[in-house]
């Protein structure tokens, strides 16, 4: 029997990258999924491929900077599937590097609502309808910069350790109440975020150089991680910070 048969799923940031391959990989061990994001178009490709896998999957626009819409994409989710086991809130957004005495308040708004605002009222919409389901889990994405700290990238780094301090806060509320939360920090993965600068030479480069294993990694490395913690494997584990980063935080 698949790990997930019968369980229902809900990934945000699941148009592209992590999410997408993370959604497709809980298709394939039989949960019913749901993608959530803004882009319409990607939106729709990660449900054909989930369903092209012989999985079930549907797609929701949804701004997680917008608690009404989180609101409405969770009571969704529990409309047309039935409940909600597992969530994986990987919706995030970067900005260039710059110096923080040259960032805008924009900038800072739009990531500390994005990355901490949206990863906090998904958990609280979340949560009820994963307890009402019969409990389950949260994983939530921060990054290796949520850890060891970059220059050029300071109010992102202080979003993804708000992320981890948001997630062990919320493992602790809920230890007891069959709700188990995670958190996974990925490494320099091959995404659209960082595509530009790893189609230069020099860039491929500069971003292997960074790792001690001298690659970057793959998003459905990224996806393991996530499925080993929401699976019967990590009953027992909750409030937990897995890097997947080639020994970059070693």
């Amino acid at each position: 029997m698949k790990t997930f048969a019968d369980k229902v799923v809900l990934v945000t940031g699941g148009t592209s990258g992590i999410g997408r391959a993370t959604a497709l990989a809980f298709a394939q061990e039989g949960a019913s999924v749901v993608v959530a994001g803004r882009r319409e178009d990607e939106g729709a490709e990660s449900v054909a491929r989930i369903e092209q896998a012989g999985g079930r999957g549907l797609f929701l626009r949804a701004d997680v900077s917008v608690e009404d819409e989180i609101a409405s994409m969770v009571a969704r989710t529990v409309e047309v599937f039935g409940g909600l086991n597992f969530a994986f809130n990987n919706a995030g957004v970067f900005s260039p590097p710059a110096p923080i005495t040259e960032i805008t308040a924009e900038a800072i708004d739009r990531i500390l609502a994005v990355n901490v605002r949206g990863t906090a009222l998904c958990m609280k919409h979340e949560i009820p309808a994963i307890m009402e389901s019969g409990g389950g889990g949260i994983v939530n994405t921060a990054s290796f910069l949520g850890i060891r700290p970059f220059p050029g990238t300071a109010v992102y780094n202080a979003s993804k350790s708000a992320v981890i301090g948001l997630s062990r806060s919320a493992a602790v509320e809920f230890a007891t109440q069959g709700v188990r939360v995670n958190v996974v920090c990925p490494g320099v993965i091959d995404t659209p975020m960082n595509e530009e600068m790893r189609a230069e030479e020099s860039g491929r480069d500069f971003l292997n150089g960074l790792q001690p294993m001298k690659r970057t990694g793959h998003p459905e490395e990224i996806a393991g991680a996530v499925l080993y913690l929401c699976s019967p494997s990590a009953g027992f584990t909750t409030g937990t910070v897995l890097s997947v980063d080639g020994g970059i935080t070693v």
